[in-house]
């Protein structure tokens, strides 16, 4: 599927943790139906750098854009009115699937999935519900609907998550290790319903060791190390051919666990 516009930007991006330098200025952008799988060792910053696309994490400095909604990092002004309103903008234009799934327990599947558009948005119930259905019925899970997330799988719950996300019709979908939490024969359910988004153009960041799903269905592999952008490109070319020995390590340490 050809791309489209650029529909996140994030620029210069650093974040410390007190002394600790976890992202050392990350420029990326991600343009319009585009998967862009963000891989490298634990502790190189790729989750850092995810949750601060959506301000989950403040970032320390750089500026992040997704569709029209631009917020510049200000720490020191993390609780004005304005800058709070922005962020809560940029969050509803991505949504975002975690490794534990975070749904509410004391919630149906459905009732999950309505939360946010209902109470958000303003959508009207019954319109939530029925787009609710219609997504849960994507991600294979409409007979689901009515069970609440301690009756469901692994695999069901992330799907579920999934299915959350989407309903608020987000600009890019950001996953973070979205399969790491789950058992082994629970993977593949998961990864097929994110080859599917891939395939009919959903604009995702995606960070994830599962190098299959790179080769399937992301068009651009970043890896990153100690915070910086170290090598970026097609899947084929990261993963058979990389340029930098870190990229090689790594890689063939994932072929030998």
């Amino acid at each position: 599927m050809e791309l489209g516009e650029v529909v996140v930007a994030a620029t210069d991006i650093e974040k410390y943790f007190g002394t600790n330098h976890v992202l050392r200025g990350v420029t990326l952008e991600v343009r319009q139906h585009e998967t862009v799988m963000l891989i490298g060792r634990s502790g190189s910053g790729k989750t850092t750098f995810l949750r601060c696309l959506n301000f989950l994490e403040e970032p320390t400095i750089g500026t992040v854009r997704i569709g029209d909604i631009t917020v510049t990092a200000d720490p020191l002004n993390r609780r004005g009115r304005r800058h709070r309103e922005h962020i809560r903008q940029l969050r509803i234009r991505a949504g975002m699937v975690f490794q534990d799934f975070n749904l509410f327990p004391h919630m149906t599947a459905l009732e999950n999935c309505i939360e946010a558009p209902v109470r958000v948005k303003g959508l009207p119930r019954d319109l939530a519900i029925a787009t609710a259905e219609r997504l849960l019925d994507k991600v294979h899970l409409l007979h689901k609907r009515d069970e609440y997330p301690s009756r469901l799988s692994g695999g069901e719950k992330q799907r579920v998550a999934i299915a959350r996300a989407l309903t608020m019709e987000p600009r890019v979908l950001l996953f973070d290790e979205p399969t790491s939490a789950l058992d082994p024969e629970l993977v593949g359910e998961v990864l097929a319903v994110m080859r599917d988004l891939a395939h009919e153009g959903s604009t995702m960041i995606v960070v994830s060791h599962e190098m299959g799903f790179a080769r399937e269905a992301a068009d651009r592999v970043v890896f990153l190390d100690a915070g910086r952008v170290l090598e970026e490109g097609p899947p084929e070319r990261i993963l058979d051919d990389p340029q930098h020995e870190a990229v090689r390590r790594f890689l063939r340490r994932l072929h030998t666990t």
